[in-house]
């Protein structure tokens, strides 16, 4: 028989093994925290085992300086979103887990129902990295109320798409808004036939297509057809959109719901991404990975989590309450009366299966930013088209 203080003892050890693992997540979808922290307490709920401990970081690019900071000071979670463009230069460094052994054991079918671009791109170098999460693609928000005014229809090429913002200008609204933002732009390079990237890893930033898509925000920031704006004035763009001072802009479907609360005084409407040699976007959102420092248990938890997120049922839930894409095909079938209900939804997940991968290099997260510092610095009209490329152009090069 077992003395007092040691079945006390014994009691107090089985109690702690019981004790669920805890697995600190940090995200960056503010827009989207009240979905995601619902499925987060239904998870913690539906077992005993794990224990996801949620923390908002700010946005992607707040997000990977908290993260950087932490790790260099030997702390920070062991789950966290990634904007895919991030992730390489996570993977590149060592601070991510090798999640092999996991991806391994998934049902084949499950992994073969994830649209190609997105699946593959959690993969870095051979070695799997990251979990498929947020997913969007970009396209073309416009005032079908103005455009009807002028009979015009949603532009379909580049060329018309100049020609229509030049329209809908006057002294006080602007066609289009030009944001430097580094997804957007990789849009227009690549429907041109072109990439920010060379095939063998390299910053092509002085390649025609750069330089055309580039000549092309510039001839519109001069001649009264776009309001130029930074990446770090985006939220600006957003109220230059829903006050009518620009009448086109191009962001993530994710936007639709905050854009649709606000443009009372218009009708919303929603285009594919204008191209013309390649009608293909790039892929945006981003991966769920898990830091280099998680334990097993830890590794092993975020991948149920990951796996829970995955199920039909909670896709549906989380497209329908945030605006991003399901990752997975199982999901269409769940959403066709959200997509009914209104059609313009369902422009961004047609575009899925002809995806592409933004550039999934180490060095690209440190590139993107020469690069728009270079669309700022042409479409407020400070520096030649040539001239600022060449600079990003250099910068890039000699980061590496």
């Amino acid at each position: 028989m077992l003395k007092p203080t040691l079945t006390l003892a014994f009691l107090c050890s089985s109690a702690a093994l019981a004790a669920p693992v805890d697995i600190e997540f940090w995200y960056s979808l503010a827009g989207s925290q009240s979905v995601l922290e619902k499925q987060i307490v239904a998870f913690n709920a539906s077992q005993k085992d794990y224990r996801i401990l949620p923390k908002l970081v700010g946005n992607y690019r707040e997000a990977e300086v908290r993260l950087i900071a932490a790790l260099r000071a030997g702390s920070g979670p062991q789950l966290f979103g990634t904007e895919n463009s991030f992730f390489p230069k996570l993977a590149g460094e060592g601070a991510l887990a090798n999640l092999e052994s996991f991806e391994n054991s998934l049902d084949p079918a499950l992994v073969k129902d994830f649209y190609p671009a997105v699946w593959n791109y959690g993969s870095f170098e051979g070695k799997r990295y990251g979990l498929p999460w947020n997913t969007s693609t970009p396209v073309l928000y416009y005032n079908a109320t103005a455009l009807a005014a002028k009979n015009l229809k949603p532009p379909k090429t580049w060329t018309e798409f100049e020609a229509v913002a030049k329209q809908l200008s006057n002294r006080g609204s602007k066609g289009f808004i030009a944001v430097a933002d580094s997804w957007q732009f990789e849009a227009m390079v690549a429907s041109r036939g072109g990439s920010v990237v060379t095939s063998d890893g390299k910053p092509n930033f002085e390649s025609k297509e750069v330089e055309g898509a580039l000549e092309m925000l510039f001839r519109m920031s001069q001649n009264g057809a776009a309001i130029p704006r930074s990446l770090g004035e985006a939220q600006f763009a957003v109220l230059d959109f829903v006050r009518t001072k620009a009448f086109m802009a191009v962001a993530s479907i994710a936007n639709m719901k905050d854009i649709e609360q606000y443009s009372v005084a218009f009708k919303l409407g929603v285009a594919p991404m204008p191209c013309d040699k390649k009608c293909a976007v790039p892929l945006g959102g981003g991966q769920l990975v898990v830091l280099k420092g998680a334990s097993k248990e830890q590794q092993a938890g975020s991948v149920v989590f990951w796996k829970y997120l995955m199920e039909p049922k909670n896709l549906e839930a989380w497209a329908q309450g945030t605006g991003y894409l399901s990752p997975r095909r199982a999901t269409l079938p769940l959403l066709q009366d959200y997509y009914r209900s209104d059609p313009q939804r369902k422009t961004a997940f047609e575009q899925l299966d002809e995806s592409f991968a933004r550039p999934k290099l180490e060095g690209y997260s440190t590139w993107r930013t020469y690069l728009e510092e270079a669309i700022e610095k042409v479409t407020k009209g400070r520096v030649p088209v040539k001239v600022a490329l060449a600079e990003a152009q250099k910068k890039a090069l000699s980061s590496n």
